[in-house]
């Protein structure tokens, strides 16, 4: 028999990779109130450092397919990435010294502010033709570092791959697309989680038999996500508020009961 608490898991595992494959980011958000109150995992900081390893795996999966159909911009990719790992360490050392209840609240505050973020996203328009070079740099850098830097500080503390946080960085430092920013946005936020990963397996943070199942039920998520996706390329601007919605009802959920334990 296998264990409920597998079944559980892999599940999970699908489900995250399924949104990832579907409307491009969000799996990871839904990670760790999955592994909570879903799985049954007891500490919020080993959720973070467990779900952390599955997203930056799936991750890396998403970053070939994206290279493959050339929606990568590389040089604001790897700009954005840098800054932001940075910032990911930082905020994997601040999230590990919070209490687990006050970090699953703010956890939640922050799922209601990124499904806002969702909701008042525009799919179209930007640059088609933004690079970085010597010539654009000195605009660019700044924007893409403070970014990066900011976006990893969140993505480190609160243990998320940070997509819904650097695909509106990406867009807001330099204007690409929103189909260039996805693909760009897989390099960091595989980058985010290997960071924190790294930073939650040095102090003992990770189940890995749990990380397995939920890599593994990634990639059968993915893979249907992405079949979806192409069947349901004209709704995924509606799928994609329909999920906001559950994001931020979902955060809803984590910080009153994040809040209810504090009290």
């Amino acid at each position: 028999m296998i264990p409920l608490a597998d079944i559980l898991t892999l599940g999970s595992g699908t489900l995250i990779g399924l949104t990832l494959g579907l409307i491009g980011g969000g799996g990871s958000i839904l990670a760790v109130p999955l592994l909570v109150y879903v799985v049954g995992v007891t500490s919020p900081h080993v959720a973070i450092g467990t779900s952390a390893i599955a997203v930056a795996a799936n991750a890396l999966v998403g970053v070939a397919l994206h290279a493959r159909a050339r929606s990568v911009k590389w040089p604001c990719a790897l700009v954005f990435a840098g800054s932001g790992v940075i910032g990911a360490f930082l905020g994997a050392r601040a999230g590990k010294a919070v209490g687990g209840e006050f970090l699953l609240f703010l956890f939640g505050l922050l799922m209601i502010a990124v499904g806002v973020t969702m909701l008042l996203r525009k799919g179209a328009g930007g640059d088609h033709d933004v690079r970085l070079n010597r010539v654009s740099a000195p605009a660019l850098l700044p924007s893409l570092t403070g970014y990066g830097l900011g976006v990893g500080l969140l993505s480190g503390f609160f243990g998320i791959g940070g997509g819904f946080l650097i695909v509106p960085g990406l867009i807001n430092a330099t204007n690409m697309p929103i189909i260039f920013a996805v693909g760009s946005s897989l390099v960091s936020v595989a980058a985010f989680g290997l960071a924190t990963a790294s930073s939650y397996a040095l102090a003992g943070l990770v189940d890995w038999h749990m990380a397995a199942l939920l890599l593994a039920g990634g990639v059968v998520g993915a893979l249907l996500g992405t079949t979806l996706a192409r069947r349901l390329a004209a709704e995924k601007a509606l799928l994609a508020r329909l999920f906001a919605v559950i994001v931020m009802l979902v955060g809803l959920y984590v910080s009153v009961r994040g809040l209810a334990a504090l009290l």
